[in-house]
């Protein structure tokens, strides 16, 4: 055998097994030394998450979670079940370095501080797009891929919606799977008596709030833009999974531990958020009883996240041939 066509061979050997062993690999929480450090817009420190250096054969995912949550576990948030979500792609198939987790608000400890922080303008999707828009180039410059795949749950949906309105990117994702997002408002933001989340130590979702301008009712500036030109865009794809039963965001009912508030938006309009999740021209999957799911508070709400049928729905939904 010629030395060319030898090490050829070796290499493509390594190459096979390295991949072998990324695909039975386990999910981290950090991002790879040599990846590019993107400072955090809001909080002027680095953005965490997670991603594995590695040979790339599938679309690279971009996981982003929820309002008030991280990318995996921290000292501060018991949550950050979207890393879960993640590991299971990777225990069917998928390398640790086609998976990639962007934490957009922090580690979150800066919240026992100052609750109402979870309504500020740090939290908003319009101050979130920066790090997200400089973290999927970094992700496709890191991986030489040409487009991801988005995993997103709750303001995460929102959050890369605006990124793709803004930067016109919808070539730039293949499939995008929106779980329980608040694409038409969220029902925490009345003016009524009874919405305790006005309440500093419940975040203060006051109806002048940041994250209630943008998201307090269906007809904000912000959510109508986002909506206006249509809800979703070729070539992606998108599947949405959403609560149909009850979510402390969006329908006036008991979600878990969460008492309910009136179903009014912020200007004080009787408003019915129960099919807030849902996109127009979309694939759909209503989901009900999500509530096992969630070990702290029995919502469904977050309990839809950490949910054996939400994870083989995005598996599936993210593997299935044109």
């Amino acid at each position: 055998m010629k030395i060319q066509p030898l090490k050829r061979f070796v290499v493509a050997l390594a190459a096979a097994l390295g991949t072998a062993a990324h695909a039975a690999g386990t999910v981290g929480a950090t991002l790879p030394p040599d990846f590019p450090v993107i400072e955090d817009a809001s909080l002027q420190k680095p953005v965490i998450g997670f991603g594995a250096a590695g040979t790339v054969a599938r679309t690279p995912v971009v996981f982003l979670h929820g309002n008030n949550d991280t990318p995996f576990a921290t000292t501060c948030n018991p949550y950050g079940r979207i890393q879960a979500l993640a590991q299971h792609l990777a225990d069917n198939g998928y390398s640790t370095s086609e998976l990639w987790g962007l934490g957009y608000q922090g580690d979150q400890c800066d919240l026992p501080a100052d609750q109402t922080l979870r309504s500020r303008v740090a939290h908003t999707n319009a101050a979130n797009v920066p790090d997200l828009r400089r973290f999927v180039r970094a992700v496709l410059a890191y991986t030489g891929a040409t487009q991801v795949d988005i995993v997103a749950h709750s303001l995460g949906v929102t959050l890369a919606r605006e990124w793709l309105r803004q930067d016109d990117a919808h070539g730039t994702v293949r499939r995008f799977v929106a779980i329980d997002g608040p694409n038409h408002g969220i029902i925490n933001c009345s003016p009524s008596p009874l919405n305790y989340w006005q309440l500093p130590a419940s975040g203060g979702f006051t109806p002048d709030s940041a994250v209630c301008e943008e998201l307090g009712s269906p007809n904000t500036p912000f959510l109508k833009l986002l909506n206006g030109r249509g809800e979703v865009e070729t070539p992606m794809r998108v599947l949405v999974i959403r609560n149909a039963d009850t979510s402390f965001v969006y329908f006036a009912l008991q979600d878990g531990a969460i008492a309910p508030v009136p179903a009014i938006d912020a200007f004080g309009v009787p408003t019915d958020f129960s099919r807030s999740a849902s996109l127009r021209g979309a694939r759909q999957l209503d989901l009900v009883g999500q509530g096992v799911h969630d070990p702290f508070l029995g919502t469904t709400h977050l309990g839809i996240l950490n949910s054996p049928q939400t994870r083989q729905a995005t598996l599936e939904f993210l593997t299935r041939r044109p």
